[in-house]
């Protein structure tokens, strides 16, 4: 283990940097993420243990948020003999999109695709305009419009300032 730093930069402060999960074929996911949502490959690598991958927005930003996938070589899972299950069927991956013609669009085409697991349909206000896709390991990922995250955030916290 490195006892000093082994990067140059990092948060000033706490902050939300991913979520991760496991996935039974790292590429496979990449080629659906880059296919059904704006995120990009980030960063890939391989050890003894499996192979794992970043996936970002690859709009420049002070708070770069990730998602982290990983698939474990058979014997090599740490978290063994635990089964790793998908997100779902509430819990998810929000994605806003910013027209409920996206929405539509999104959807009509996860459905050519076979991966449709909901909507679209209007929810309640502070759910918006939404559907829900299913990733290949059987993970929710919701698009919505007008959920009003945006909104809300503005009102109680403010606009982003720049970084201190």
């Amino acid at each position: 283990m490195a006892s000093q730093p082994q990067h140059a930069i990092g948060p000033r402060r706490s902050t939300w940097t991913h979520i991760a999960f496991a996935v039974k074929d790292v590429e496979a996911s990449i080629a659906w993420y880059e296919r059904f949502t704006h995120l990009r490959l980030l960063a890939q690598g391989e050890d003894q243990d499996g192979k794992n991958a970043w996936l970002g927005d690859p709009t420049p930003s002070e708070n770069p948020f990730i998602l982290v996938i990983g698939q474990f070589y058979e014997g090599h899972d740490p978290f063994a003999p635990a089964p790793h299950h998908p997100m779902g069927p509430f819990a998810h991956i929000g994605i806003e999109l910013p027209t409920k013609e996206a929405v539509d669009e999104m959807a009509a085409k996860a459905k050519a695709a076979g991966c449709l697991a909901l909507g679209p349909m209007q929810m309640p206000k502070q759910i918006g305009y939404i559907c829900f896709l299913k990733d290949p390991d059987g993970n929710t990922i919701e698009y919505s419009y007008d959920q009003g995250v945006y909104e809300k955030a503005r009102e109680v916290w403010g606009k982003a300032k720049a970084p201190v």
